[in-house]
């Protein structure tokens, strides 16, 4: 599959995008409603704190993800909008209420909850996950709930707690190449502790979607995504997402080169003969991407 890629100097030097990133910003009812409500019930999303292309698009779709256990995260991916720092152990304990409340406010079919990492807590967070999916559920039964945890340091016992409030899927991101990610993503953070989290996950219960999401872009190799696609397959992950990394300021990993739609078509093909249930591939995808669209109309329902 050959790129049509630009180097670093190129994208330093011209930083217009080619036509197929561009988006249209187009502020619909249903998302000046998902803003609002975030707003009112001091909420974070992480649609807005990543600064993600598809937030018009998504909230006026009706899918929305929350971004749990507030907007400071200890690690610091190369790749990430998100700022990193000391979060000091706050928690807002109103958070799973007030979260529950946005979702039956908004009448969401679907939702997605996500969060920072939060190595400063005994359990990495995964109670207030927990009792954030619980609220939900008490409030809204019939609504599907993904979410989209960090690797909780590779600790089952806090895996299990999220496990057994029972979400619709459960997503954690590779991000990107076994070879990559020691230069991507944060020094705590491991390819093969991502795929044993992902394993873990059916291990406790497997009944439970799990899902996964790659970044095109930092110079990676068409034979390692293959493999990272197939490491996938081999942990049983049921869905994954295909995107384009897109630098989010001079301080942030550069990009490498912008992988053309039909590339992502490409990869899409691959993936679905491999046999995952759903691939979304494209420059526009992110992990949350429509995220309710093919349950709601197909898998679940």
């Amino acid at each position: 599959m050959p790129r049509r890629a630009l180097s670093n100097s190129q994208v330093k030097q011209n930083l217009q995008k080619p036509e197929w990133i561009k988006v249209d910003f187009v502020q619909g009812n249903n998302y000046k409603k998902v803003r609002e409500s975030a707003n009112k019930l001091n909420l974070n999303t992480v649609c807005q704190e990543a600064n993600c292309p598809n937030i018009y698009e998504c909230w006026d779709g009706g899918t929305a993800t929350f971004m749990l256990l507030g907007d400071i995260c200890t690690r610091g991916c190369r790749f990430c909008h998100v700022k990193s720092g000391n979060p000091k152990g706050i928690i807002d304990i109103f958070e799973p209420e007030n979260t529950a409340n946005a979702v039956k406010e908004l009448g969401l079919e679907y939702v997605v909850l996500t969060s920072v990492d939060r190595d400063d807590l005994v359990d990495g967070g995964s109670s207030h996950f927990a009792k954030t999916v619980e609220e939900i559920y008490k409030k809204n039964n019939k609504t599907l709930i993904e979410v989209l945890i960090p690797d909780f340091s590779g600790e089952i016992k806090d895996l299990s707690t999220v496990v057994k409030a029972k979400p619709t899927v459960i997503a954690h991101n590779i991000e990107t190449t076994r070879q990559l990610t020691p230069i991507v993503r944060d020094r705590r953070a491991s390819y093969e502790r991502s795929l044993e989290v992902l394993k873990n996950v059916k291990r406790l219960d497997s009944n439970i979607y799990t899902k996964s999401s790659i970044m095109l872009g930092f110079g990676e190799e068409d034979n390692d995504i293959i493999t990272a696609m197939e490491d996938l397959r081999k942990a049983d992950v049921d869905i994954l997402t295909i995107g384009q990394y897109l630098q989010p300021s001079d301080f942030h990993i550069s990009i490498k080169q912008y992988v053309h739609p039909d590339e992502f078509i490409k990869l899409k093909d691959v993936a679905e003969d491999m046999g995952f249930k759903y691939v979304a591939s494209g420059p526009l995808v992110r992990s949350s991407y429509k995220a309710g669209e093919y349950f709601v109309k197909n898998l679940v329902k």
